[in-house]
């Protein structure tokens, strides 16, 4: 197997004198002592040639080194690598005393050259090389190859580069798998982009003078194949960039030659008609000059085709497929840029096809490259005649890539399809366009954007179209685009998504979509006069519009659920987002009232139309001088209230007088005693209607129409309730007259008792947030008092028997606890009065809420429905989801924020497998959440749940048939202790507290009920320890042998005796053991359960092939020294690991105690401390343990 190249050598600051010159001197090239290198047999000639060639080397880069010094100057760099990589001087001046050196000696330029190729590779050994003279040598193709020579522990590499025989030899690092080409950071990629300008300025500057004399490209080449083709990644990658930049920059210079060829042929027929008549000796000796530059210009052009030839066939045919995926999008970025270069020689179906096929890589880099490269080809018209075959042939596969996993291919996807559109009559079908439009929903941002192009200039842009805007005129240039616009949302039937279509568009159609003039105009007009009016459908799309429209520019970011985080607006977008508000509060101040009265009976319009002022500048009002406008709007909102009993206009209209009831602003007087007089109608219309109730024989002789009267009037003031506070209407004991009437008696309707549990809910609020700082003592305890009250009222409804008032009660005694016990107050006695806690029978009634109303499956009827009633049934089933949802949401909320014991996790955590498509995102924040609060009680809900399954498993058993391991329950609890070990990430040294403690706990467990402690009675829970074992690959290398070590106190004897019944513990022990080098010391001589903190030698490499341990006994002693050297384990682990590792080891003590008994802690001797040195490198071994690691191609890499 042949090593990665060494870097450490070509690090950017490392000192001179710890720099090997890669670059063999002069002299050893003329005394041939390294040419003849491929010519020693033996390691020794070997090792004693490469001593001399390092110390020539050395001595010669000394002596530089010292005269620089010497002179007080800096020392620059010495060999062409360092030149390149550092990048300090102009390109073309390097390459230009390149080319002066290989003019003086080619044989030590191109060596030079040799060796920068190979140092651009990461290796720090040397190359020699001996002249090819004998071309009829048998024996070339049999040096053609890799070998290792075991004594000098050298790594060489023999291949051609004609006519040279070159020899690449390095140490030997298995480890190292790191090169220049691959690293990251800023002097990386600067080295990366120096390394390909060198090439293409190498090429540039000897296209006149040596690149044609046959010896430096054929040398270059052959060099950079025979790398290509090595087994070495760092060789193969480094050589395939060298190789397809070195082809781009022959191709440049061919289309050079090709235009000075076709100068120099039209001057020769220029020249050959102008002497026709007049053949003097000097015409025709300038007329011979131009047909010799032809010629001249033609066999160049040959000689250039052949180079690229040979880089084409000699490299990216054999590399375009490489295991390695940055070579295959290297090859194919560069396929991509020669086609646009010189598209007569490459851009037919016999190259195309290399960028077809890679459009299916597996690597989403190399899928990028291949669109990259194509948007380049279509977007040239005078390219895309050519494309004919490739669009028939890959159109499906391009079509489909919008739907691609990674965003970024998805959008340059979309963006390509969008120049095919453009430039390819006819390519894309009308299904295709279908399909490419409803990318605009997308919640991926940019893919949206993308597709809101495609679909402006494919369906809605009408540039140019000088009739078709005079014939719209009335309604403003931008209507027909509007209905046009309309239909399309229409027919998406995505009519909760407005605002993503409007976003999507926002980039490209936004001069329209702020054309709210044309849009009003089109709700306004008269339809008796114009017969072209919207209909309903229509009308309700383009008010959604409008909204939308109007958020996008008042807000200027994405709609919720499109963007991580708001946008920061820059000084022009702020300055543009100010002018748009500005417009929307001038136009809609004078319009919306208008709006409002035609559309005041449709409840959903009037919702939307009335979302509007809160995105107003209401300053305008004042300073306008239009109040009158703002009349007309309070006189609609009025109506509008009394109107409906609708719960989305009520609440509408409700922010409405919040946003418009700011103090701060110069309407204020006029809006609030506007909201006075409103408030005081609804309270007196409620008074009327409660009195009559009470009358009638305390409601008994209540009809239908009264109780919906009551219904509509409650409803009324509960959305106002929620944003305004009605205190003074003293509004709390009638309603709550209500609540205590129902909880004694009962027989209200449930459309009394939902909105009176939400208006009693907003009063108390109310009151809970008046209370100040000086607040009297009694006005304390009184609100005490009905704090309680309530809460024993929704407790009480927790039982009711219609569900909606059950769900409602739940919902709102969950908030109220989550308020009351974080509720932060500067007045102690206030605080100490008000805050509650819920005791234990609150909190289990509130668990087994959820129990039966989120967990419980629901039996379902089999009938035969219609696809209408299919339809309602599946909206049903997604209202019920929803609810319950919410239901889980408010009681996690409550584990989360310690308002219940993190405890009852225990139970939701059951049902994390079984309900994970519905509710698995919010078991998973949960057990995010409280994993932050307290690892060590997380860890240890998470061990009680599944030791609650295991009960339930084994009581649910027959006790004489054994435990049926293979069982679904027990597969099940398995499953769900492999999914909670995920949740732990990769951090093993973030969360090694956590299950450290989750193996503690499950090792007790698992343990009792056994006959005393010598372990001699099978314990009745023993297979519980194949559960815990699904945490044993989280757990660090020193942790493992701990967490093994803890476990020997609960074993006495070997297993070689004990049968099948103790498999779980067979099973959990290997896994403890799993990839260690202590393995095998199980197995020592002695035959016992020996502690794994032995000395590591070359023995304990072999692998413990299965769970049989010879017998032995288990003695106090024995006992005693297992926990001495456990001590010792814990105490040197945390010695010698990083200083994070160290931090964490202290902590773990203080949190785990029975990993480092007491008085034990610093009994260990510096021998044992020795030979449990924790490395960073074994750490590291440890974390990457049980990662998925891609083998293929690996033959290649190693």
């Amino acid at each position: 197997m042949i090593a990665e190249p060494n870097p450490n050598s070509n690090l950017p600051n490392q000192k001179e004198n710890a720099v090997h010159d890669e670059t063999v001197p002069q002299s050893a090239v003329q005394n041939g002592s390294c040419l003849r290198n491929g010519n020693l047999k033996t390691p020794r000639e070997k090792r004693r040639v490469r001593e001399q060639c390092e110390n020539i080397r050395r001595n010669s880069s000394n002596s530089r080194r010292v005269s620089r010094l010497r002179n007080g100057e800096v020392v620059e760099a010495v060999t062409l690598f360092e030149v390149v990589s550092m990048g300090k001087r102009a390109m073309q001046s390097v390459v230009d005393d390149w080319v002066e050196a290989y003019k003086q000696d080619r044989n030590v330029a191109l060596l030079d050259l040799i060796n920068f190729f190979i140092q651009c590779s990461g290796c720090q050994g040397m190359v020699t090389a001996e002249m090819f003279q004998n071309l009829h040598k048998k024996d070339v193709m049999r040096r053609m190859t890799e070998t290792f020579d075991e004594e000098t522990g050298l790594q060489y590499k023999k291949f051609m580069a004609y006519p040279w025989i070159l020899t690449v030899t390095w140490p030997v690092d298995m480890d190292n798998e790191d090169y220049p080409l691959i690293r990251t950071g800023p002097y990386w990629k600067k080295f990366k982009a120096n390394f390909c300008e060198f090439i293409a300025v190498l090429v540039q500057q000897c296209q006149c003078s040596i690149l044609y004399d046959s010896y430096l490209m054929d040398t270059i080449i052959s060099l950079l194949t025979g790398l290509a083709d090595s087994m070495v990644r760092a060789f193969r990658h480094t050589s395939t960039l060298a190789a397809m930049k070195l082809l781009t920059a022959v191709v440049s210079v061919h289309l050079n030659l090709d235009v000075n060829k076709h100068n120099a042929q039209r001057l020769y027929e220029v020249e050959k008609n102008r002497i026709s008549g007049k053949r003097t000796s000097y015409r025709l000796d300038q007329l011979q000059r131009r047909r010799k530059e032809v010629r001249q210009y033609e066999q160049k052009l040959l000689e250039i085709q052949n180079m690229m030839n040979a880089i084409f066939k000699g490299t990216f045919l054999n590399r375009y497929r490489d295991v390695i995926p940055e070579i295959r999008a290297t090859c194919i970025e560069e396929i991509g840029s020669w086609m646009k270069t010189y598209p007569d020689a490459f851009l037919n179906d016999s190259y195309l096809k290399y960028i077809g096929w890679m459009l299916y890589d597996k690597q989403a880099e190399v899928r990028l490259k291949c669109l990259l490269g194509l948007q380049g080809i279509y977007s040239r018209k005078e390219l895309v005649s050519r494309m004919d075959l490739f669009t028939s042939r890959f159109k499906d596969r391009i079509v489909s890539m919008p739907l691609d996993k990674d965003h970024e291919v998805a959008v340059q996807a979309m963006k390509l399809l969008m120049l095919v559109s453009q430039n390819c009559e006819d390519v894309l079908s009308a299904e295709d366009c279908e399909t490419l439009y409803q990318f605009v929903y997308t919640t991926h941002r940019p893919l949206a954007v993308a597709a809101g192009e495609f679909l402006y200039k494919r369906l809605l842009s009408h540039e140019g179209n000088e009739a078709l805007l005079r014939r719209e005129e009335k309604f403003g240039a931008s209507a027909d685009q509007l209905k046009t616009l309309i239909r399309f949302f229409l027919e998406s039937e995505l009519h909760k998504h407005v605002a993503y279509l409007v976003d999507s568009l926002w980039d490209w159609a936004g001069k329209f979509l702020k054309d709210w003039e044309c849009m009003t105009t089109l709700l306004l007009k008269n339809t008796e006069e114009d017969g072209e009016a919207l209909s309903d459908a229509h009308e309700s799309a383009l008010i959604e519009i409008i909204l939308a429209t109007v958020r996008e520019a008042a807000e200027g970011h994405p709609p919720v659920g499109r963007g991580a985080a708001k946008k920061i607006l820059s000084v022009k977008e702020k300055k543009v987002q100010l002018e748009d508000c500005t417009k929307i509060t001038e136009h809609f101040i004078m319009v919306l009232p208008q709006l409002l009265a035609k559309y005041s009976a449709d409840a959903e319009k009037v919702t939307n139309l009335l979302q509007i002022p809160q995105y107003y500048d209401l300053d305008v009002y004042s300073t306008g001088h239009l109040e009158k406008h703002l009349d007309a709007l309070l006189r609609e909102v009025k109506d509008i209230v009394a109107k409906h009993s609708d719960m989305s206009v009520l609440e509408a209209s409700s922010r409405t007088y919040y946003i418009l009831c700011s103090e701060e602003i110069a309407i204020y007087s006029q809006v609030d005693c506007a909201r006075t007089q409103l408030i005081d109608e609804l309270v007196e219309h409620l008074n009327q209607l409660l009195n009559s109730f009470w009358q009638k024989e305390e409601g008994f002789g209540v009809d239908a129409g009264e109780i919906s009267w009551i219904h509509s009037a409650l409803r009324r003031i509960a959305a106002f309730h929620n944003a305004h506070d009605l205190t003074r209407w003293n509004l709390y004991d009638k309603i709550l007259r209500l609540l205590v009437f129902e909880m004694e008696q009962g027989g209200l309707s449930v459309q009394m008792i939902l909105p009176a549990l939400q208006c009693t809910y907003f009063s108390l609020l109310w009151q809970l947030a008046a209370v100040v700082e000086n607040s009297p003592k009694e006005t304390l305890l009184a609100l005490r008092r009905e704090l309680r009250r309530f809460c024993q009222i929704c407790m009480s409804f927790l039982h009711h028997k219609e569900k909606d008032v059950r769900e409602k009660a739940f919902m709102i005694l969950c908030d109220w606890l989550l308020i009351l016990s974080h509720r932060e107050s500067n007045n102690n006695e206030a605080a100490g009065l008000l805050d509650y806690l819920p005791s234990t029978s609150l909190q289990e009634k509130l668990l087994l809420f959820i129990q039966e109303h989120v967990f419980m499956e629901e039996e379902e009827e089999s009938k035969d429905l219609t696809e209408e009633e299919e339809r309602k049934d599946e909206n049903c089933k997604l209202n019920d989801l929803h609810k319950k949802r919410s239901l889980l949401a408010a009681y996690c909320k409550l584990i989360v924020y310690n308002v219940v014991e993190m405890t009852a996790a225990a139970e939701i955590y059951k049902h994390y497998m079984k309900t994970y498509n519905d509710f698995g995102d919010i078991i998973r924040e949960t057990l995010s959440r409280t994993r932050h609060n307290n690892k060590i009680q997380s860890a240890k809900t998470l061990i009680l749940c599944l030791q609650q399954l295991f009960q339930t498993h084994v009581e649910s058993h027959d006790n004489s048939s054994g435990m049926d391991l293979s069982s679904a329950s027990f597969t099940n609890m398995k499953e769900l202790a492999r999914r909670f070990s995920l949740t732990f990430g990769w951090d093993q040294v973030k969360c090694r507290e956590s299950v450290a403690m989750i193996h503690k706990e499950g090792i007790e467990f698992a343990f009792q009920g056994a006959t005393g402690m010598d372990g001699k009675c099978l314990p009745p829970k023993l297979s519980f320890l194949l559960i815990i074992s699904e945490f044993s690959n989280k757990l660090l290398k020193p942790d493992k042998k701990l967490v093994y070590t803890y476990l020997q106190r609960y074993v006495a004897e070997p297993l070689s005796c004990r049968g099948d019944e103790w498999q779980p513990l067979v099973w959990y022990r290997n896994s403890l053991l799993a990839n260690e080098d202590e393995e095998s010391s199980v197995l020592s001589s002695l035959g016992e359960w020996s502690p794994v903190g032995t000395s590591k030698t070359s023995s304990f490499k072999r692998k413990l092939s299965n769970g049989s341990l010879p017998e032995t006994s288990h003695t106090g002693a024995a006992r005693k020294n297992s926990d001495f050297q456990h001590a010792s384990q814990l105490a040197s682990a945390a010695g010698k690991s990083r200083k994070k590792l160290k931090s964490r080891e202290m902590h773990l003590q203080e949190h785990l105690p029975f990993l480092c008994p007491p008085g034990l802690q610093r009994r260990y001797s510096q021998d044992e401390i020795k030979t449990e040195d924790v490395s960073v490198k074994d750490q590291a071994e440890d974390t990457s343990e049980d990662v998925d690691i891609d083998v293929v191609g690996a033959d290649q890499d190693s």
